[in-house]
């Protein structure tokens, strides 16, 4: 554990109590928090803030988790450090251990999904917690640059949301807008040990290496400021976007006299544009999905829309096959999705 003086935590801008209380506002409807803490310094100024501030009345009550990951040596030692931290605070806290078989590759993104699933457990057993990561602005700009280079579209521009979910667990990011440097700050100025992961500096890691660029692109004016003012707006544009295909996919549903089939009458939404055809085709394929399906790269999508709206244009029929369901239309319009088997993958331009 490490801390530096004060004075420093005061010059970088740590977070007073009454700034910790708007950012946290928004958590007051919740019954219970679970902040998940790591023994970083973004997580334990978090744990810092939270305990402090659930002591108002008429405040959630607060629990914290630690996932140890088993990866290096000093885990276990860190994950008892964030406990002793936690007793100090007054935060009843568990320590959660990824005992599953490590892989080879993608270290990151399993211990990631492990921790998630962990946490998620961990918030059940309370009662429905609600799960707090300390998330930061600077997380959220390294996440949209990696979004960037991997071809997302709007949703993924979007970046992290401060409300998602994982299974029945709500996680919330409170801290989104606030800079890394200013938890650093705050866990310096109120006197809260912390850790640094080593891995948070290794190159094999991919979000090292943006986070190593970052510091490129923020001398010429792309900044985490300027990156989390981005997905702030395409959250605006996502959410108005997703709620008017949301509309439109009501308007072309048709009853279907086979369960487990979906018809559309695609007919009545020719005109629209071509996004909001797209994302009501992506609606309708995550409502027959398993939560583990999914249309795969966003390219396969707007390869099948973009034949589905040549088809609609020319009255022809197409047939194609997108991640186990068949998509056929008729000369009419008439859209029918359905699940093909389990052997085949992806899509296929088959034509009837």
């Amino acid at each position: 554990m490490s801390a530096l003086p004060e004075r420093a935590g005061e010059a970088a801008g740590a977070i007073a109590a009454d700034e910790a209380a708007a950012f946290f506002a928004p958590l007051a409807r919740e019954t219970r928090l679970l902040v998940a803490v790591s023994g970083g310094p973004d997580s334990v100024a978090l744990t810092g803030l939270l305990a402090a501030w659930a002591l108002g009345e008429g405040r959630p009550a607060l629990h914290a988790a630690t996932v140890d990951h088993g990866l290096r040596a000093e885990s276990a030692d860190e994950a008892a450090a964030a406990g002793f931290l936690c007793e100090r605070l007054g935060v009843p806290h568990r320590i959660l251990r990824w005992e599953a078989p490590k892989p080879a590759n993608g270290v990151q993104a399993a211990a990631r999904a492990a921790r998630y699933d962990l946490l998620a457990r961990e918030a059940c057993r309370l009662g429905g917690a609600a799960i707090v990561t300390a998330h930061t602005l600077d997380d959220q700009a390294e996440t949209l640059l990696m979004r960037m280079a991997h071809g997302s579209g709007p949703a993924g521009l979007a970046g992290m949301r401060f409300r998602s979910r994982r299974g029945e667990a709500e996680i919330l990011r409170p801290l989104l807008d606030v800079a890394k440097a200013r938890l650093i700050a705050t866990a310096q100025a109120r006197g809260l040990p912390f850790v640094h992961d080593p891995s948070n500096a290794n190159p094999r890691f991919e979000r090292v290496r943006w986070r190593a660029a970052a510091a490129f692109l923020s001398e010429h004016g792309l900044d985490a400021a300027r990156l989390g003012l981005l997905a702030r707006r395409m959250t605006r544009q996502e959410e108005a976007l997703d709620a008017l295909a949301a509309a439109a996919l009501e308007r072309v549903r048709m009853v279907s006299p086979v369960e487990g089939m979906m018809r559309l009458g695609l007919g009545a939404i020719a005109t629209e544009p071509d996004e909001i055809l797209l994302r009501v085709v992506a609606k309708a394929l995550a409502e027959m999905a398993d939560a583990a399906e999914s249309y795969g790269r966003l390219e396969r999508l707007e390869a099948c829309a973009a034949a589905l709206r040549a088809a609609l244009r020319e009255g022809v029929a197409m047939r194609r096959t997108l991640s186990g369901f068949i998509l056929s239309l008729d000369p009419g319009g008439l859209l029918t999705i359905r699940p093909e088997g389990r052997r085949r993958r992806g899509v296929h331009p088959a034509t009837s």
